[in-house]
């Protein structure tokens, strides 16, 4: 972490005021330190911790560029967790009585010689309904939830009444 000289306590008195500051006033706070209009829909809770955010960072450093990385290909990385498919896998998948075969490339995916980016495209291209593509594909680590059947919706219920009902079997004198 890159680090400046800062009494420590002006930056806590400076978050304390944060507190006390209402929503419009927040509003003008966030122009002043971040140099352009604040974002719409924030609430004023998310508003004070990112200028807090800020003020630290000012006042202590940011992290160094190496740090900076790291983090970034991590974020990356999480992302996109279906990609910790090799390069050359085929995914194979029965669906309404038809194999569906698909290629894992180093940029997506490839099914029935058209590119997909996502596995998720790929199984709504099949079905004609939005899935999760690798629960779709079977492609969940093994530290997932376990996969639901094909068709996840439950049965429908038998009706209430299986047998007849007492009231139903007497008879009304006429």
């Amino acid at each position: 972490m890159l680090q400046r000289f800062v009494d420590p306590a002006a930056v806590e008195a400076e978050i304390a005021r944060l507190r006390s500051l209402s929503g419009d006033a927040l509003r003008r706070r966030w122009q002043s330190v971040f140099g352009r209009s604040p974002p719409e829909h924030v609430t004023t809770e998310l508003f004070r911790r990112m200028i807090a955010a800020r003020v630290q960072e000012e006042a202590f450093g940011t992290l160094d560029r190496a740090t900076l990385e790291l983090l970034d290909g991590l974020a990356r990385r999480h992302r996109s967790r279906e990609r910790n498919l090799k390069t050359g896998t085929v995914l194979v998948r029965d669906y309404q009585g038809r194999r569906h075969t698909v290629t894992v490339e180093r940029e997506g995916y490839v099914w029935e010689g058209t590119s997909y980016s996502s596995l998720s495209a790929i199984a709504r291209a099949i079905t004609g309904t939005v899935w999760n593509g690798p629960r779709f594909f079977a492609a969940r680590s093994a530290s997932k939830e376990p996969i639901p059947p094909v068709h996840g919706r439950r049965r429908a219920r038998p009706p209430a009444e299986t047998q007849p009902s007492a009231r139903a079997s007497q008879t009304s004198p006429r």
